[in-house]
């Protein structure tokens, strides 16, 4: 009980965590410094990105006194895929794990055809999807990868690719998540 009571009482400040990525300063509420170490927080990009609903998970690592998130996850929200959708459309959904520069990665693209095509055309699509972009991580880190995201050069890279296969209306990297930084998992299957 005298635990709870002097944690009452110890005053709460903001403290503030840079994000490189969102170019922005995020302000939140806690007691201290280190008590934020390993917190996550979720920042929702739509207003930024003009309706594009996208959510960005950081992760906020203490270093110094100073706070700053690292990416950790990038979600495009379903109400915004439900938006999108059309009647006499197909879709074709994927999801595989590779690596990129700094660590490994899980990564769900998502496209939408113009009309309703073939099983074949959708599993052309979704090959020649996972392939280029695991060669277009595999030159790239985390931070990179998701500026990219966000600012569509990922997709404008992808497209045209994609095109040659079936004309497609959308094309979005519905969830990107960091499964586990490069040195652990070079750990764990060298132990394998």
């Amino acid at each position: 009980m005298v635990d709870q009571k002097s944690k009452k009482n110890i005053k709460k400040s903001f403290y503030t965590v840079e994000a490189p990525i969102t170019a922005s300063k995020i302000q939140l509420y806690s007691t201290s410094a280190e008590d934020l170490n390993n917190k996550t927080v979720k920042i929702d990009l739509t207003k930024s990105l003009r309706g594009k609903s996208l959510v960005l998970k950081l992760r906020i690592k203490e270093s110094e006194g100073k706070l700053s998130g690292v990416p950790e996850s990038l979600e495009l929200l379903s109400s915004y895929i439900r938006r999108v959708m059309r009647r006499g459309t197909d879709y074709v959904e994927d999801s595989f794990e590779t690596e990129c520069q700094n660590s490994r990665v899980k990564i769900k693209p998502f496209i939408i055809t113009r009309r309703k095509v073939s099983r074949t055309v959708l599993r052309l699509l979704r090959e020649t999807a996972r392939k280029n972009i695991e060669a277009y991580a595999k030159t790239r880190a985390v931070e990179e990868i998701i500026s990219d995201i966000i600012t569509n050069k990922l997709s404008k890279q992808i497209v045209p690719k994609l095109k040659k296969v079936y004309p497609i209306a959308l094309f979005e990297i519905r969830v990107f998540d960091v499964v586990k930084p490069i040195e652990k998992y070079q750990e764990k299957s060298s132990e394998k």
